[in-house]
């Protein structure tokens, strides 16, 4: 047997311990003979032995035999499986087909080793009988402990391989694993060859179970066996850190909650259920802490369900990517590893569980989507003036639909609407809310504060919606690309936060204003009769977005279509109407071009959904678009609003017209000017900069 064919043999025979450390354990196995030697290792007595042994075998996992070469004087390892045990005598079965068994006559017995977590117990009995079915062995009152490795190697089954270098790629599977390290067995595919592998080189791989992905990563090769058609290699990742999203300042609030969650979850390459502590918590991610011996968490791997568990009682779910791998020393001296995780998504309402948790935990006052008093948060909103006379003439004459919404929103929870309220023994002093109100926009609306202390509550919630965004925007199941709001710009408090805002981040792409006139349109007041000969009132086709698109970007720039989703391609919401209707609300989105002998002049837009989703009725309304306004009669414009407004259940449907100084020029009456604020959460930390060195004026002026 030559010298590769014995190191492969050994690499097959035990996935817990390679040659090095064999060699490692030869040399404490000899030094525990000496005084040095005692103070590394540990003594262990017999019915220790025995009750490992037996667990052994309960489990079916093997031990090692330990042989040396009567001649040559190399030692090789071959695993058996122990039998039961209650005594001194120990029997056990060589494993599959060992090529060594077939030479025993040429190896002499040396010792056993029993492996016991992340150490192994150095066995010296008395050789009874070997042969080729096994051996047989009376135990000593006494083995050894020994410290086998720094950090332990855990077995993997089914997982496949992919290694890529130099548009190669070769497949196989992964055998075992450290936190530190992998080993995998390729297999060439002709012509493929292992001379294509550049061991000097970075490799990329990829880990699979069944058709998902755990792992991807460049790696470093440590060693390499030599085999023609089949190899293994040892591989050592590259980063112990990877940048899963881009990079931001402003950072999600991490708190330690006591007590601290238990994280659980079946690790996705061993299988096996693995309960750890998390250290810290934020909206976004965790973090635990894991003995180094035993880690089992690697910088880049996928975690496709863990349970978070606060006391048996409180449970929610997510998917999290393990983001970096840190040593650190405790106050004994002992290393320990803390390993960061992101999430990538989880359901929505365990999202909001786990952020109004944090949130509460940091501010006992500050609550996310609680059951509301109705009583309580109408008394709110006509004492802080946010019903105000003009507003309650609307609500009057529909009152009673207005209450049945806000008793669904406000007391079950519907994963389409979020409020943040402030309240101390009870009384609600703050209130902010958002509703998803296109496929992936929210739109935020409801702010009121008791006038008092509203530099205190109005701004407590103002920051909450704030850190519920930041926490939120990365999980797919928020559907939160862009989050939107209206407000009047002569209204100083919002146009000092939003509009301020917009201006401090300098880019319309990701953060814009965009200014709508607004006005009623009283319903059946005016027919206005057919359209003038030439005008045409349609269906928006394709080729009409893409014609608005190229309008609104020379005219803003700005993220208003894509927040409103009307880009081309991409105009309908369909999941989120089907989410409506599943939770009891109603919403839909209507779109009409207006033409002038094919020649597009403006889109209107028809929103439709439960009457008092927003208190101002601006999700009840209709939006037009004007991309002609030198050769768009205003004549045309109402003749066609009057048309589309019996799709709305409203005797008085808002209207609002873009851009807002069409109105002016065809002197047409408007009421007000909304500006739509729309921002991509990508630009929070120009956002959450502009907030901080606001509270800061606002807190000292």
């Amino acid at each position: 047997m030559d010298r590769a064919t014995q190191k492969l043999q050994v690499i097959d025979a035990d996935s817990e311990v390679n040659g090095a450390e064999r060699e490692q354990l030869l040399t404490a196995a000899d030094s525990t003979r000496t005084e040095a030697g005692a103070a590394e290792t540990k003594k262990i007595k017999k019915n220790r032995l025995i009750n490992k042994l037996n667990y052994l075998n309960f489990q079916e996992r093997p031990l090692m035999v330990m042989l040396r070469h009567r001649k040559y004087g190399h030692s090789v390892s071959v695993q058996a499986l122990s039998q039961p045990c209650n005594d001194d005598r120990l029997e056990c079965i060589w494993v599959q087909n060992n090529p060594t068994v077939k030479h025993l006559k040429y190896y002499q017995f040396k010792h056993l080793m029993v492996p016991d977590g992340h150490k192994l117990l150095l066995v010296e009995p008395e050789l009874v009988q070997m042969s080729a079915q096994g051996l047989v062995c009376q135990l000593p009152d006494t083995c050894f402990e020994v410290s086998a490795r720094k950090i332990d190697r855990h077995t993997c089954k089914g997982i496949t391989a992919e290694f890529i270098q130099n548009g190669t790629i070769f497949e196989g599977d992964l055998l075992d694993f450290s936190a530190v390290s992998f080993r995998v067995r390729l297999q060439t595919t002709p012509p493929q060859t292992f001379q294509w592998l550049n061991h000097e080189t970075e490799v990329t791989v990829v880990f699979k179970n069944g058709d998902q992905n755990i792992y991807s990563g460049g790696c470093s090769i440590l060693k390499q066996t030599c085999g023609q058609k089949i190899r293994d290699y040892v591989l050592q990742p590259m980063n112990s850190e990877i940048q899963r999203f881009k990079q931001l300042e402003y950072r999600s609030t991490r708190l330690k909650i006591t007590p601290s969650p238990d994280v659980i979850f079946r690790h996705p390459l061993t299988r096996k259920i693995v309960n750890l502590k998390a250290y810290d918590l934020s909206g976004s991610g965790f973090s635990v802490e894991e003995n180094a011996y035993s880690a089992v968490l690697i910088p880049g791997m996928v975690i496709p369900e863990i349970s978070l568990v606060l006391a048996n009682s409180f449970r929610i779910k997510c998917k999290a990517q393990v983001v970096y791998r840190k040593e650190y020393e405790n106050q004994g001296g002992q290393v320990n590893i803390r390993c960061g995780l992101a999430l990538l998504d989880m359901a929505i309402e365990d999202h909001v569980t786990l952020v109004a948790l944090l949130q509460q935990a940091e501010n006992k006052n500050s609550y996310i989507s609680n059951r509301v008093e109705l009583d309580a948060l109408w008394d709110f909103f006509f004492e802080t003036g946010f019903i105000y006379p003009h507003k309650y003439k609307f609500i009057q004459k529909n009152k009673a639909q207005i209450k049945s919404t806000y008793r669904k929103l406000y007391t079950q929870n519907p994963n389409i609407a979020r409020h943040f309220i402030y309240q101390e023994r009870g009384q609600i002093l703050g209130h902010m809310a958002m509703v998803r109100f296109y496929e992936n926009t929210w739109l935020i609306h409801h702010h009121a504060a008791r006038s008092s202390i509203f530099n205190r509550a109005g701004i407590i919630v103002l920051n909450q919606i704030g850190q519920f965004v930041h926490d939120s925007f990365r999980l797919y199941s928020m559907h939160m690309d862009f989050v939107m709001c209206f407000y009047r710009p002569d209204n100083k408090f919002p146009n000092r936060v939003f509009g301020g805002a917009a201006r401090s981040v300098k880019d319309p792409k990701g953060c814009s204003v965009d200014p709508f006139a607004y006005f009623h349109l009283d319903h059946g007041s005016n027919p206005g009769g057919p359209l003038p000969s030439g005008w045409q009132l349609d269906r928006t086709e394709e080729e009409d977005l893409i014609e608005l698109e190229s309008f609104y970007e020379h005219d803003s720039g700005g993220l208003m279509l894509s927040a409103l989703n009307i880009e081309p391609g991409n105009a309908e919401d369909p999941q989120l109407y089907q989410e409506y209707r599943k939770l009891g609300f109603k919403r839909e989105k209507l779109l009409h071009s207006i033409k002038k002998s094919g020649a597009l002049k403006a889109i209107i837009i028809v929103n439709i959904s439960d009457i008092g989703l927003n208190l101002s009725d601006l999700t009840n309304c209709i939006m037009a678009l004007v991309l002609d306004p030198e050769d768009f009669p205003k004549q045309i414009l109402s003749t066609c609003l009057e048309r589309l407004s019996a799709q709305i259940e409203l005797t008085r449907i808002p209207v609002l017209v873009y851009p807002s100084n069409y109105v002016a020029k065809v002197s047409m009456p408007f009421e007000k000017i909304y500006n739509l604020w729309v921002l991509n959460p990508l630009c929070n930390d120009e956002y959450f900069s502009y907030m901080n060195r606001l509270l800061r004026f606002v807190k000292n002026s």
